[in-house]
């Protein structure tokens, strides 16, 4: 029996030894359509990048933002056909080989995976894959919920036999699991390292410019008008300036000290991603005395430092377009509008004025300040009207009112600039916020409705404009 056991071990052993290998193939190709707007590919293509596929696989992503009623696999289909035709094998019946497209309709609530015939796997895998997003997708993590998908489909595409549950259970059953835990503990330690490298990388990088910049800093700090009610508020930051860059070095010291074997524990993966935390935050404080004390001051390069303070708005004024085109609330549409033209004009007369020295830079903020709290509370009133118009009922209003409130009140990527540190405790309301805010309340509500209409929660079919389509893919409800 011990021998039997010894030679089920070393057979384990070496067949599992080379799963590792087997797993290393990245995408071959990532293309990313986020026609609904809603994907960070800041983040998410490194995140795919990194993923590792059984076999090079092309990797495509479709988000629209579609109804609750649509065939979702159909509505996939049709925009393969128009728009990337490659996707498609050469007969038009299937999916091209090589092929793993990841679609999501965070509007309808939909998800779907679809695979060309030499990636395909089973229905019940494929509902797995998408069930794995479902939390993520709840709570409108976007991207997060995309990289589950790709991740979770990853690691079930050409799956070799010897990673399949049946022999994982087989181990199990003979005593071998443990090879699999060994396994799970060697990848983790393998990320821990990567994920430990890749943030003392770019700590390094934001502590080496603040560290170059120390006497600069130091100057701007100390011609910074104290007077000034901008001014002030960020010398408050400066004065934690050096206590915070002293443990920025001494986290860098540490750093430095670590080895790959060091970096593979959790512990030490967490000191690199705290060091990095710190050296962003220094590396953005001291653009921010830089600026403050330029613009206050009217100094050299003020005139950069000024459109860095306006450039969140400004960005938001550019996609007001694209929040207008919600229908259902046109009182409010129109006074987004008029608001949006009147201030784009401002903007410019504000920089004028201030290069003839017709109004000194606090007044200029107070401006600012002054449009970007009433564009937030104009986007406010247009998202309550449009969900108004959405809602079937005074209580799925309700419910998408609390939805909005709290995406609202979500600082979803606070800008470090002169208003923010003046005004901490102010969250602006951004056209990201309404966009997630509308995505999400809308979702709420269609849960609702699924849930009671109990409606089927996948489908496999491509619709009548399918015709003789049949590749392999599903979609189902989140």
């Amino acid at each position: 029996m011990r021998r039997t056991l010894a030679a089920l071990l070393l057979a384990a052993t070496a067949v599992t030894g080379t799963a590792t290998a087997a797993f290393a193939d990245k995408p071959a190709e990532i293309i990313v359509e986020d026609t609904a707007g809603v994907l960070d590919t800041n983040t998410l293509i490194p995140a795919v990048s990194d993923i590792d596929f059984y076999e090079p696989t092309t990797v495509a992503i479709y988000t629209r933002a579609g109804e609750y009623e649509d065939n979702f696999n159909e509505e996939v289909l049709a925009y393969a056909r128009e728009e990337h035709p490659e996707w498609i094998s050469a007969d038009g019946q299937k999916w091209a080989d090589g092929l793993y497209l990841f679609a999501l309709d965070p509007v309808g609530r939909q998800v779907g995976t679809y695979m060309g015939e030499d990636r395909k796997v089973d229905l019940n895998t494929r509902n797995a894959i998408q069930e794995s997003t479902y939390d993520l997708l709840r709570d409108a993590q976007w991207t997060d919920g995309v990289i589950q998908g790709i991740e979770s489909g990853a690691e079930v595409i050409n799956r070799p036999w010897y990673k399949s549950p049946a022999f994982i259970a087989f181990l199990s059953f003979t005593g071998l699991a443990a090879a699999a835990g060994t396994g799970t503990w060697l990848l983790l330690r393998a990320r821990n390292l990567r994920v430990g490298r890749e943030a003392i990388a770019r700590a390094d990088a934001s502590y080496a410019s603040v560290t170059a910049d120390l006497d600069v800093t130091e100057l701007n700090a100390n011609t910074i008008p104290a007077g000034s009610a901008y001014g002030s508020r960020v010398l408050e930051k400066y004065r934690t300036f050096g206590a915070t860059y002293r443990k920025a070095t001494e986290l860098n010291n540490a750093a430095q000290a670590l080895t790959d074997k060091d970096l593979k524990k959790g512990r030490n993966r967490r000191l690199a991603e705290e060091y990095e935390r710190i050296a962003l935050q220094l590396d953005g404080d001291d653009d921010l005395i830089a600026d403050t004390n330029a613009l206050l001051n009217l100094a050299r390069g003020w005139e950069n430092a000024w459109d860095r303070q306006v450039e969140p708005l400004r960005k938001d004024l550019a996609e007001v377009p694209a929040v207008l085109q919600k229908r259902g609330a046109p009182a409010t549409a129109n006074a987004l509008a008029a608001f949006t033209n009147r201030v784009t004009a401002d903007i410019a007369g504000w920089q004028a004025d201030l290069a003839d020295r017709k109004i000194t830079p606090e007044t200029a903020l107070d401006r600012l300040r002054d449009a970007r709290q009433q564009f937030s509370e104009l986007l406010r009133q247009h998202a309550y009207a449009v969900a108004d118009a959405y809602a079937k009922t005074q209580e799925e209003q309700r419910m998408m009112r609390r939805a909005l409130d709290e995406s609202f009140r979500r600082p979803y990527s606070r800008h470090n600039g002169i208003l923010d540190t003046a005004f901490p405790s102010t969250t602006f309301i951004t056209v990201n916020s309404f966009n997630s805010g509308y995505q999400s309340s809308r979702q709420q509500v269609n849960s609702a409705r699924e849930a009671a209409s109990a409606s089927s929660s996948s489908s496999t079919g491509y619709g009548s404009s399918g015709g003789s389509f049949s590749g392999s893919g599903s979609s189902s409800r989140f």
